[in-house]
């Protein structure tokens, strides 16, 4: 038996985490998604983690609300012309063999090589709904991450053409990272071909996870006290912000000990506070004078 404070030995663990919720999501007749591949990638330590999670976060609504919002923001950007997505931190996601995605459209995901790799074996036999293309990149090395945007945005896929209108996903990556990497992101995505920037914000979930031993080898460091406002100084406006406490509610996914805090005011997400705020955003670029 691995024990609670061995399960996650590194960030990148948290990827099988989460996909034990998304299988287990995945096997209720009420699904809010379908994704048939993440029981095999969470695997048996996927499980363990999930059965260890702090109770607030046990059935796994926070994952299982992200995922649902951020599958819909991305089949809206569809609807508006988004032709490509570039998933930065891929982790263990699926959404290429799972959403309903035009055969022409492209999809590339960037993770650490390690990572790549054992998605490459794991999924080896399987087959994408449209292009995907999978770099392994150090997205902390700035060169290395230039490099890949320029290739992900450039002429990829069956029509070899740059991409029109691409949307930028870093799901589960920000609040890993501290604040002068978050902003030195921002600031690399600030190109004039990328159409969106689809995220999630957590603010003051630190104090959900500090005393999870299992927790300590990825601790959450990204937590603007200003919550969206951070993203706004630096050009960036939010065009959706879905709170994931008041979604998880209408999915019917909320604890029964949260869900009053549901119907009560939300916190404001550019002045949290000390109040635990998380969402979604869809953010797009204005140039700044």
């Amino acid at each position: 038996m691995v024990g609670e404070d061995s399960l996650i030995s590194n960030v990148s663990d948290t990827a099988r985490w989460v996909a034990a919720y998304r299988a287990v999501e995945s096997a209720r007749p009420d699904g809010l998604f379908r994704d048939p591949l993440a029981d095999r990638l969470a695997g048996e330590r996927g499980h363990a983690m999930a059965a260890a999670a702090p109770r607030i976060m046990r059935n796994g609504w926070p994952v299982v609300t992200r995922t649902k919002l951020i599958d819909d923001l991305i089949a809206t950007s569809i609807e508006q012309g988004c032709d490509r997505v570039l998933n930065l931190a891929a982790g263990l996601d699926t959404r290429p063999y799972r959403l309903n995605l035009p055969e022409d459209f492209v999809w590339v995901e960037a993770d650490l090589p390690k990572m790549t790799a054992e998605k490459n074996t794991a999924l080896a036999t399987e087959t994408s709904r449209c292009t995907l293309i999978r770099r392994g990149v150090d997205l902390a090395d700035t060169d290395a991450r230039a490099k890949v945007l320029d290739e992900a945005l450039g002429p990829l896929g069956p029509k070899a053409a740059p991409a029109a209108k691409p949307l930028v996903l870093t799901e589960g990556l920000l609040m890993y990272l501290d604040e002068d990497t978050v902003a030195d992101l921002a600031r690399a995505l600030t190109r004039p071909e990328i159409a969106w920037w689809l995220a999630d914000i957590t603010v003051g979930m630190k104090r959900m996870r500090s005393n999870a031993a299992m927790f300590e080898n990825a601790p959450l460091r990204f937590e603007p006290a200003n919550g969206i406002a951070f993203f706004e100084k630096l050009g960036w406006q939010p065009l959706e912000v879905e709170h994931l406490l008041v979604h998880s509610r209408k999915f019917r996914r909320a604890p029964w000990f949260l869900r009053l805090f549901t119907y009560l005011r939300q916190p404001d997400p550019r002045t949290p506070g000390r109040f635990p705020w998380s969402g979604v955003v869809r953010l797009q670029h204005t140039p700044q004078n």
